[in-house]
């Protein structure tokens, strides 16, 4: 059984011109060749015709089925992350008293040490012949006070006879309350030798990792240098150090009860730390206090938190987040699969009247491993397209656009994806 194709009236004339051109004065062999290349257009002209006259049935596309839930809310708490600075409890710069050599380090860079124990050494020469002279310069003025003492003790019987004036006595004691003064002076020195001698011997003063250390043996090191020569950090406690703008502060002291700050600051909750790689760290913490005034030039307020440090893990120069929680008794939730993102702002298929799709931005305020909390731009009960299927579809989801609910219930979709 046959049947016809009715092409266009411009395809036709396609047709005739190409046979006018063919019998004109081709060769035999030049008119097959043309006859063949005529079937490469014409198959393709065949077939838009059939497509056109199969496909025009003048019957609209059914609207898309999608999967649509109920916004829906439920008690939560959500979080507010704040970038922090870490550093040890105890920070001390260790520092040269005295200038000389660097003959010893007694220890390497990330060492662990205790109170006491010895860092290095200044080549103590210099020190050691101050000592000595010190000690010479002593021994000297004691021997002056010794022979003043024994000329006092000899004037004084024979004045007491008449023998000498009573003036000759006063000198003899003047000279010896003055070598009794050289001598104390003497003995300072040799205390300011002994004490420039020990600082050419550093010690730990407190137990704690050892920082960087700059300087090699061999370098002359003293009290002007820049850099210290190592810094000494104490982590068994660590502090955290956050700051939070002044909407942020305001909303922080209107959350917690109490009339001063130290109140509200006993009654706000632990907060948790964030390591650099977004992991969470085991122990919990504690904001003990609030700088005094903002800084006028980020308009910012520092804060200070506290964590235990047990295992000596986390180090000074470590960053990370502050995380604050907030306890809300209802707040809507979002699955995260019903959104999507234009230019870092977060929306959501909305369905209005006639079952039209809308798209709605949101005000995320935390999240969750498969949820967003929303506290803008939603209603309970209001219903949204669930997932991205609309991503799927020729073109997408457009304003406007009716699609076909399929109700999905909310207890479902939490048993299946707990918050």
């Amino acid at each position: 059984m046959g049947f016809m194709i009715k092409l266009p009236s411009h395809f036709s004339q396609y047709f005739l011109s190409l046979n006018l051109i063919i019998m004109k004065g081709l060769s035999k062999q030049a008119t097959d060749i043309a006859r063949s290349l005529i079937l490469i257009p014409g198959l393709a002209l065949i077939l838009y015709a059939c497509n056109s006259s199969s496909g025009n049935t003048g019957q609209p596309m059914p609207p898309p089925q999608l999967p649509v839930i109920s916004v829906s809310a439920a008690p939560a708490t959500t979080h507010q992350d704040f970038p922090a600075s870490l550093e040890g409890k105890v920070n001390v710069e260790i520092r040269p008293q005295v200038e000389g050599y660097l003959e010893k380090i007694y220890v390497d860079e990330g060492a662990y040490v205790t109170a006491g124990q010895l860092l290095f050494k200044i080549d103590p020469r210099v020190y050691n012949q101050q000592l000595y002279n010190a000690k010479s310069n002593l021994l000297a003025t004691q021997a002056n006070m010794e022979k003043a003492k024994v000329e006092l003790d000899r004037l004084t019987p024979l004045v007491e006879n008449n023998v000498i004036s009573e003036g000759q006595v006063k000198t003899a004691k003047a000279n010896y309350e003055s070598a009794k003064a050289a001598v104390e002076q003497s003995r300072a020195l040799m205390g300011n030798a002994q004490i420039n001698l020990d600082y050419s011997t550093i010690k730990a003063p407190v137990t704690g990792y050892i920082g960087r250390i700059p300087f090699k043996i061999g370098s002359l090191v003293g009290k002007g240098e820049d850099n210290p020569l190592t810094i000494l950090s104490q982590v068994n406690e660590i502090y955290a150090y956050f700051s939070m703008s002044e909407p942020d502060f305001i909303a922080f002291k209107n959350r917690y009860e109490g009339t001063t700050l130290e109140e509200k600051l006993k009654h706000a909750p632990p907060v948790e730390l964030v390591l650099s790689d977004d992991s969470l760290y085991t122990q919990k913490g504690k904001i003990e206090l609030v700088e005094g005034q903002f800084d006028k030039t980020v308009g910012a307020i520092n804060f200070r938190a506290s964590f235990p440090n047990p295992s000596r893990i986390l180090r000074t120069g470590n960053t990370g987040k502050i995380r604050l929680p907030e306890m809300h008794a209802s707040v809507l939730i979002v699955p995260q699969e019903a959104t999507f993102e234009i230019q870092d702002k977060i929306f959501v298929y909305a369905i209005a009247d006639s079952n039209k799709v809308v798209t709605k931005p949101i005000t995320v305020s935390g999240r969750t491993a498969n949820y967003y909390y929303v506290s803008g731009g939603l209603n309970k009960g209001e219903k949204i397209v669930l997932s991205s299927q609309s991503t799927l579809l020729m073109g997408g989801l457009k304003d406007g656009m009716p699609i076909t609910p399929q109700m999905v219930s909310t207890d479902s979709l939490l048993k299946a994806k707990p918050l």
